[in-house]
C-alpha cells in the first residue's frame, strides 16, 4: 500500500500507535505470523537442507539487522534508550552469532556457503529496506523497521510448539520465545506509542509505510526458504 492511500493514525479506532501499524499490515502480519514454514520448524517436520538455506540468507540479513540497530542506538535521544538497543545488539552479535556457527557446523554448511552468498530477492529487499531507515531517516524510521521484523518472530515463536530435536529448530524457537527477548519487543511497541502520534501525519504514514512493507518482505522471506519442487 502507497503512503498516500495510508489512513492516518488519527483516523483510527486503534488504542495505540504500535497496533495502528500492525492493522495496516493485515493481512501480510496474519501470513507472516502462521506461516507453514514457521508450524513445520516448530513441530520439527522442516527439510534440514530448506532450514539451511533459510538460516544461510538470516544471517546475511543480520549484518544489515545490526548496522539498523546500531545507527537507532546512535539518533536514540536518551542515553536510557541508547542502553536498550546496545543491549539488543549484544546478543544479536553473541548469543545468536554462536548459534549460527553452531547450527551451521551441524546442517553441513561450510563458512563458503554463508559468509558471501548470493541474496534471494526477499533477503535483498529486506537489507535495502533496513538500509534505507537507517540512512535516509531518523530514530522513528528506524523503529518502523525494527520493529515489524522482531515483533513478527516473537509472534510466531510463541505461537508453535518447541521441538526437542534438532536443537538448530528448538534453539531458533527458543531465541525468539523467551522473556528478555519479549521484553525487547515490547518495549519497541511502547516506545512506537509514544512517538508515533507526535509524528506529522505526513512522517506517520512513512513510518506505516515502512513497516507494512517490513512485513510483506517477511512473507516473502518465508516463502522463499522453500525449495522449488
Amino acid at each position: 500500500m502507497s503512503e498516500s492511500r495510508l489512513p492516518s493514525f488519527a483516523e483510527s479506532d486503534e488504542t495505540g500507535f504500535s497496533e495502528w501499524l500492525r492493522a495496516q499490515s493485515e493481512p501480510a502480519w496474519t501470513d507472516a505470523t502462521t506461516h507453514a514454514f514457521t508450524h513445520e520448524l516448530g513441530d520439527g517436520s522442516l527439510d534440514s537442507e530448506c532450514y539451511a538455506d533459510y538460516l544461510v540468507q538470516d544471517y546475511a540479513f543480520v549484518e544489515s539487522l545490526v548496522s539498523l540497530v546500531g545507527y537507532g542506538a546512535g539518533q536514540a535521544p536518551t542515553m536510557a534508550q541508547k542502553r536498550r538497543l546496545v543491549e539488543f545488539l549484544n546478543t544479536v552479535t553473541d548469543d545468536e552469532d554462536d548459534y549460527f556457527e553452531r547450527s551451521f557446523e551441524a546442517l553441513g554448511v561450510a563458512p563458503t556457503a554463508y559468509e558471501n552468498p548470493p541474496l534471494t530477492e526477499p533477503t535483498a529487499a529486506l537489507c535495502d529496506v533496513v538500509g534505507r531507515a537507517a540512512t535516509t531517516g531518523g530514530y522513528a524510521e528506524t523503529l518502523a523497521v525494527l520493529l515489524p521484523v522482531e515483533w513478527v518472530y516473537l509472534t510466531w515463536a510463541e505461537s508453535v510448539d518447541t521441538p526437542d530435536d534438532p536443537f538448530s529448530y528448538r534453539e531458533w524457537v527458543t531465541l525468539h520465545d523467551n522473556p528478555g527477548f519479549a521484553s525487547f519487543v515490547s518495549w519497541l511497541r511502547d516506545e512506537m506509542d509514544t512517538l508515533g502520534p507526535t509524528l506529522s501525519p505526513r512522517r506517520q504514514r512513512r513510518v506505516a509505510s515502512l513497516f507494512v512493507r517490513a512485513v510483506h518482505l517477511e512473507v516473502a522471506f518465508f516463502d522463499a526458504a522453500y525449495r522449488p519442487e
